[in-house]
């Protein structure tokens, strides 16, 4: 297990310099650049200004010249620094943003999970019954409707109508005199929508593999001799045909993080929630390429890191796919 490890760590270097030269060439293809949206608006802004602007952020040279300069950075942990005003250290930034994007997509993750499951196999279990007939009118309710969408009906209900959750940011004005419990309830009330938002998606989705999995799973002949056996049919379920159901499933939850990263963008600048997707976003409409490439490369290792984790609950989940 270590050497398999130690080789896919290594295999992580020249995907995350494919995503970057792929990410770096086609930002500079954009249309716009950081001086243009700086000094557009102001007439008195000479074009030698513009020039030493160019020149201060490293423009003004071929683009594989400013690709190695900055891949030399990174390799000493070095993102730069974001072309915003403040120019501020990029590492710092992200890391300031960082931890509440994660502990939002870890709580969707096991939301996700603790209900995705249990609704797959109750619906493969009861096939075509009225629960099951349920469950998949909600699968598609949850993959046709929009997350933003979602997000301003979630609003508009219990942040505007009935006032029971507030509708921006993660913490009250009041937050600092709160007692420890208080602002354990202040943060769960902030964070309560953006989860649910984020995980809804994932949750039809998932629910539908692990029932077409557990489908699957149930009609093999092991199971039937399980049954032959005297096995409760609990047991059969929990023991027998679950284990082997979640296979694809954990396959597929590992693949899910790139899109919980990505709605990240949607419901942080929706509740106006100081996280990664926020930053980013902010990022892209500035033109800050710094901050812009610093965020690829966080989430590219994050989607790598989660695939590798997902690989690794397979291995432990099946021991026939272990590697020693």
């Amino acid at each position: 297990m270590i050497s398999y490890l130690f080789t896919r760590f290594l295999n992580m270097i020249p995907i995350l310099l494919g995503i970057t030269i792929i990410s770096f060439t086609i930002l500079h293809l954009a249309p716009g650049s950081p001086t243009d949206l700086q000094t557009s608006m102001n007439p008195e802004v000479s074009l030698e200004s513009r020039q030493q602007l160019e020149r201060l952020y490293g423009l003004d040279k071929p683009l594989w010249h400013q690709y190695m300069s900055w891949v030399i950075r990174l390799a000493k942990l070095d993102f730069g620094y974001s072309f915003a005003t403040d120019h501020r250290p990029v590492f710092e930034k992200i890391m300031e943003r960082m931890p509440i994007t994660i502990l939002i997509n870890i709580l969707s993750m096991v939301v996700i999970f603790c209900i995705a499951i249990p609704l797959g196999v109750l619906s493969a279990i009861y096939r075509n019954s009225v629960f099951d007939r349920v469950t998949t009118v909600f699968v598609f309710v949850g993959f046709a409707i929009p997350a933003f969408w979602l997000a301003l009906l979630l609003m508009i209900l219990f942040g505007v109508q009935l006032e029971w959750l507030p509708i921006s940011g993660i913490k009250s004005l009041d937050y600092q005199y709160l007692s420890i419990p208080g602002k354990i309830l202040d943060l769960a009330k902030h964070l309560f929508l953006p989860i649910l938002v984020s995980a809804f998606g994932g949750l039809a989705g998932l629910s539908r593999y692990m029932r077409g999995s557990m489908l699957e799973v149930i009609r093999q002949d092991y199971i039937t001799t399980a049954r032959a056996k005297g096995l409760s049919e609990f047991k059969v379920i929990t023991k027998h045909a679950m284990r082997n159901a979640t296979l694809p499933v954990i396959t597929i939850l590992g693949l899910s993080v790139p899109g919980l990263i990505g709605a990240s963008v949607i419901f942080e600048s929706i509740f106006s929630i100081p996280g990664l997707g926020k930053l980013f976003y902010d990022a892209l409409m500035s033109r800050d390429y710094p901050l812009i490439m610093g965020g690829l490369v966080i989430s590219s290792v994050l989607t790598m890191i989660g695939n590798l984790m997902a690989d690794i609950a397979t291995a432990f989940a099946d021991p026939r796919i272990r590697i020693n």
